[in-house]
């Protein structure tokens, strides 16, 4: 890589790296298409940024773990079924086409962020009993684990709005899951594109170096940002982010 390849990946990093440790996600989906777009060719767009979120979400949800905002009874449930249901993902790729299926979850992102910016006052202020419903998060798991699959990263732009809805979660304890989720699934993904010698390691370094330390910086500014605000604050990011994702696409 030359200096100002070096140089746009580096910043790509520190962008994803601290937009996933406030929003609790991995940033894979987020950087594939910037780095695709500053000359990383496609598959290594795709393929090497996983590597780097194993580390980089773990540190952000040892932050909210600190806290008491990583839910493990519904992480170790995600885990069990969103793990294999990522593999299924990842075998179906031969049948589905990944232009579709992108175009669709950006819309559903589109939708979920105009849903949290829009609510009136602060997702579950009042107290509410936590749903530990197996259906529901077998539906929840299973689906985003298998798009996770499809589209080769770690189903965090997901797992965390979804857990809000879906599972009731409060929105910082959906943060912490998700990216403690996002640091598990994105190992299975690791192993297979390394195997078929899809990561460009250099980049995978540059962007690593940068990530790592803002993603734990994400984290305790989401943490220490009141919950209302970063409802608001997750639901025009939301928006923005799919938009400029479906108009780069």
């Amino acid at each position: 890589m030359d200096l100002g390849t070096v140089a746009a990946v580096a910043g790509i990093g520190l962008l994803v790296g601290f937009l996933g440790g406030l929003f609790g996600k991995g940033g894979s989906a987020i950087a594939t298409p910037l780095l695709a777009a500053v000359g990383v060719p496609a598959i290594a767009a795709v393929a090497s940024p996983l590597p780097a979120v194993i580390p980089s979400t773990f540190v952000s949800a040892r932050e909210y773990a600190r806290f008491g905002h990583v839910d493990r009874s519904l992480l170790l449930r995600s885990s069990l079924i969103g793990l294999p249901a990522a593999f299924l993902g990842a075998v179906c790729t031969r049948w589905i086409s990944g232009r579709v299926l992108v175009v669709a979850t950006e819309l559903l992102l589109l939708a979920l962020g105009a849903w949290f910016a829009i609510q009136p006052g602060e997702l579950h202020d009042v107290p509410r009993p936590v749903d530990h419903s197996w259906l529901r998060i077998t539906l929840v798991a299973g689906g985003v684990g298998a798009v996770a699959g499809l589209l080769a990263n770690t189903g965090g732009f997901l797992f965390a709005p979804l857990f809000v809805i879906v599972l009731r979660r409060s929105l910082k304890d959906a943060f912490g899951t998700s990216a403690a989720l996002a640091s598990i699934l994105a190992v299975p993904a690791t192993c297979v594109h390394a195997a078929l010698g899809h990561i460009d390691w250099r980049v995978t370094i540059v962007f690593a170096l940068a990530a790592i330390p803002l993603s734990g910086v994400g984290a305790r500014v989401a943490l220490r940002t009141r919950p209302r605000v970063l409802q608001r604050t997750y639901g025009v990011a939301l928006v923005a982010l799919s938009t400029l994702l479906l108009f780069a696409l």
